[in-house]
C-alpha cells in the first residue's frame, strides 16, 4: 500500500511543542536550583504562560489536526480504539489516548502556572497576584505548586514521553519525525493542515497578543514592588 504523506502539524503547532518541553525542563532546573535561578524560574514561567494562551487559541483557530475539535475523542471511540479497532483517522494526528495526555498536560501545566502566579515562598519571591487574594489563598496555592502540582507535572510528562517510547519502539509508529517536519506517512488519505504564509501570520499575531497577555499579568508584580 502506497503511503499518503499529509501536512499534520503545523508550523506554529511545532515550535509550541519544543518551546514548551524546553521551558518545563527549564522551570523545573531552576526550581531545583532555587536561588538566583528562582529569577528564571518566574520568566520561564511567564514564558509557559503565553505559550498555553497561544495553545488554547490556535486549538480553536488552529491547522486541521491542531484543533481540539480533532483530538476530543468521545469514551466510545477511545474503548474502541484501546480494543484494538481504531478509526482511520485515529493515528493521523492525536490518537484517542495520545488525545487524553495532552489535555492533561495543558490542564496541569495550566494549574501549576496558576498556582505560581499566586505563591509566595516568604523570603524574596512571591508571584505578581497574590496581593489580590488572601493569605489562605496564597498558603494554599503556593503548598500545591510546591507539592503536588510539581509531581503531577513530572509525572505526565515522565509518561508522555514513556508512551511516545512505547508508540516508536514498540508500535513503530512516527511520531517525533512529523513534529519536526511537519508531515506524517498515513496509509490512507487525511485532511491536511494548513500551513501556508497566512496561518503562521495569524500565530505570530496570536503569539504576540498571549506574550503581551503574560507580560502584562508579570507588570502586576513590578506594579506591587515586588
Amino acid at each position: 500500500m502506497t503511503p499518503h504523506t499529509v501536512r499534520i502539524w503545523d508550523l506554529p503547532t511545532r515550535l509550541f511543542h519544543w518551546a514548551l518541553a524546553a521551558c518545563v525542563i527549564g522551570l523545573v532546573i531552576t526550581a531545583k536550583v532555587g536561588g538566583n535561578a528562582m529569577e528564571w524560574h518566574f520568566r520561564l514561567g511567564y514564558a509557559v504562560l503565553a505559550l498555553l494562551v497561544f495553545r488554547v487559541v490556535w486549538g480553536l483557530i488552529g491547522g486541521r489536526w491542531s484543533r481540539f475539535s480533532a483530538f476530543l475523542y468521545s469514551p466510545a471511540r477511545l474503548v474502541r480504539y484501546l480494543r484494538g479497532n481504531a478509526h482511520p483517522e485515529d493515528n493521523a494526528g492525536h490518537s484517542p489516548l495520545g488525545a487524553l495526555s495532552v489535555f492533561a498536560l495543558l490542564a496541569v501545566l495550566g494549574a501549576q502556572v496558576g498556582t505560581g502566579l499566586l505563591s509566595d515562598d516568604e523570603i524574596a519571591f512571591a508571584g505578581p497576584l497574590t496581593r489580590f487574594v488572601s493569605n489562605t489563598v496564597v498558603g494554599q496555592a503556593t503548598g500545591y505548586h510546591k507539592e503536588i502540582g510539581q509531581y503531577l507535572v513530572l509525572g505526565l510528562v515522565a509518561l508522555h514521553v514513556l508512551a511516545v517510547l512505547f508508540y516508536v519502539l514498540v508500535r513503530k509508529h512516527t511520531l517525533v519525525r512529523p513534529m519536526l517536519g511537519g508531515d506524517k506517512a498515513l496509509p490512507v488519505p487525511a485532511t491536511p493542515s494548513r500551513d501556508d504564509a497566512l496561518s503562521r501570520a495569524l500565530a505570530l499575531v496570536v503569539l504576540a497578543g498571549s506574550a503581551g497577555l503574560a507580560w502584562w499579568v508579570s507588570s502586576l508584580a513590578m506594579a506591587a514592588g515586588f
